[in-house]
């Protein structure tokens, strides 16, 4: 199977997740958008979704989906995203599609949180792929100087504005040993937004594509 197969069917499992009745928050990304397409088959199932960015929001309400904002919908039931890194505890590295701030507020605000990908991103240990941190325009060159001290390597993310109107840093040469303390350090530098680590709040349920089927891993 190519990657968009492994995506596909790992989008169409989650969907398993969705409960009658309920509202559904949504991730941002190539994974999360075979989601949302899936999700269209059985729309008249749930009472909405809340989107974690303005392109899933655009996409959601071309399929005729119902799309509120969080304040309006409450605590969701379900979110389903997907990652570009995991590991063996469900811990993830987000933000590739530059969502990060809105992905972590929806995931903070759901009970179960799904994360769908393909075995390509199961890895041992964290920070291969660079992890990308929301930083407010006037901090920009202080949050990296920051970051050069803890020997990591920021590069800003070329012609890029988050939903939220701030800047991303691609914070490369980081090896990941403890991401429930390097989220929570990253997170207290002055005018850092949010960092791509889901170390804190990982992910509930793992639904992984491989060749072999989707494989269903839970945290802990």
């Amino acid at each position: 199977m190519n990657p968009d197969e492994l995506k596909k069917q790992v989008a169409q499992a989650a969907i398993d997740y969705i409960e009658t009745g309920t509202i559904v928050g949504v991730g941002t990304g190539s994974t999360a958008n075979y989601f949302i397409d899936a999700l269209a088959g059985v729309k008249s199932r749930i009472d909405g979704t809340v989107a974690s960015s303005v392109a899933s929001a655009e996409r959601l309400k071309s399929h005729g989906i119902r799309v509120l904002d969080l304040n309006e919908a409450g605590e969701l039931s379900v979110y389903v995203d997907g990652a570009d890194e995991t590991n063996d505890y469900l811990q993830l590295i987000k933000g590739g599609g530059g969502a990060l701030t809105r992905e972590k507020i929806v995931a903070g605000a759901s009970r179960k949180f799904i994360c769908i990908c393909d075995e390509s991103k199961l890895v041992k240990v964290l920070g291969a792929f660079p992890l990308p941190i929301e930083v407010i325009p006037m901090a920009r060159s202080f949050v990296a100087r920051e970051l050069v001290k803890m020997g990591a390597q920021p590069e800003l993310r070329q012609g890029f504005t988050t939903d939220n109107g701030n800047i991303i840093l691609d914070v490369k040469a980081l090896e990941i040993m403890e991401p429930c303390k390097v989220e929570s350090e990253l997170n207290n530098i002055p005018g850092v937004v949010t960092v791509g680590l889901f170390a804190n709040r990982p992910a509930d349920v793992l639904l992984l594509g491989t060749a072999r089927g989707v494989e269903t891993r839970t945290a802990g």
